[in-house]
């Protein structure tokens, strides 16, 4: 069950470098730099890819082994926005985090992050990952409800 929002702020260092760990994901994939994927994952990690019809990836291995699979149907730019950290009393932290894909041809792609991230000895890193697309506005909502 979530804290307080009072118990749940995040100290301005780990704040940090959460963004920051959030961030390198775009800067190491669109560099070819999969082998730092273990700067950024938990040995473990889950990346789901559920809405997009496909099995969720378990482990660094596997993550990598995607992103080379897709080969130049890869965005050649990953952006990440709008991150918001908040945490929790088992000393994991929830990111919500908004990413912008653009392809070779210019179209782009939106999706959103739901990740959580856990504090090792080497610093933070993603446990879990889930994308969603972005396709219809306002979350599909089409009047006040």
């Amino acid at each position: 069950m979530p804290l307080a929002l009072e118990d749940r702020l995040v100290a301005l260092e780990d704040r940090l470098a959460v963004i920051e760990l959030v961030s390198l994901h775009g800067h190491f994939v669109d560099d070819g730099s999969l082998d730092r994927l273990e700067e950024l994952f938990t040995a473990d990690a889950v990346y789901d890819l559920t809405d997009f019809g496909q099995e969720p990836l378990s482990g660094v291995a596997a993550i990598r082994e995607a992103a080379w699979a897709l080969g130049a149907a890869n965005p050649v730019a990953h952006h990440v926005t709008n991150v918001v950290v908040t945490a929790y009393e088992d000393g994991r932290a929830q990111v919500r985090s908004k990413g912008l894909g653009v392809k070779a041809d210019g179209s782009c792609g939106s999706v959103s992050y739901e990740d959580t991230v856990v504090r090792t000895a080497d610093g933070w890193r993603i446990s879990y990952r889930r994308l969603s697309p972005r396709r219809t506005p306002l979350g599909g909502m089409t009047e006040p409800g």
